[in-house]
């Protein structure tokens, strides 16, 4: 196994537990005002220990939910809060299935040119040769460099 296949596979692990974990997506109405109502605090509270005026916080919540917020401006009202941030990305599926499905569909393209190109020539391969070749064509995809892999859109 190469480092890049230790570092997906060691990742892959540690996000599986992100990625089953249930109850993780932000509530509704976000973690500041979450977190904020579940201490009982109130805005101008929570403006008082940041040192801001009091709209700034209901701005805060509000770029919370609709996804504008900054990174520095959560730490800072998870602070505030007597919270850490935490920030991930989360796959949707496993990193390894997503190097795989992408080496699937670079072979399937390869594949399909050749193909074509073939029966022109009424040259066409069985079903059996298209399934061997392709085969072929994923396992040296994935035994080569990963980055290659995203070179083509």
């Amino acid at each position: 196994m190469n480092p890049t296949d230790l570092a997906r596979k060691h990742l892959d692990d540690r996000l599986t537990r992100l990625r089953d974990a249930p109850g993780l997506a932000r509530p509704s109405r976000g973690w500041v005002r979450a977190i904020r109502d579940a201490l009982g605090m109130t805005t101008s509270q929570l403006a008082r220990r940041l040192g801001v005026d009091q709209s700034r916080i209901t701005k805060l919540e509000r770029a919370e939910i609709e996804g504008s917020v900054t990174l520095r401006t959560l730490r800072q009202a998870a602070e505030g809060l007597g919270c850490t941030v935490v920030y991930s990305f989360v796959p949707t599926t496993s990193l390894e299935d997503m190097v795989r499905a992408r080496a699937d569909d670079i072979a399937d393209r390869d594949l399909a040119r050749v193909d074509h190109t073939m029966r022109l020539e009424n040259q066409a391969l069985t079903p059996r040769d298209l399934r061997q070749e392709r085969e072929r064509l994923v396992a040296t995809l994935l035994s080569g460099n990963p980055r290659r892999l995203w070179d083509d859109p």
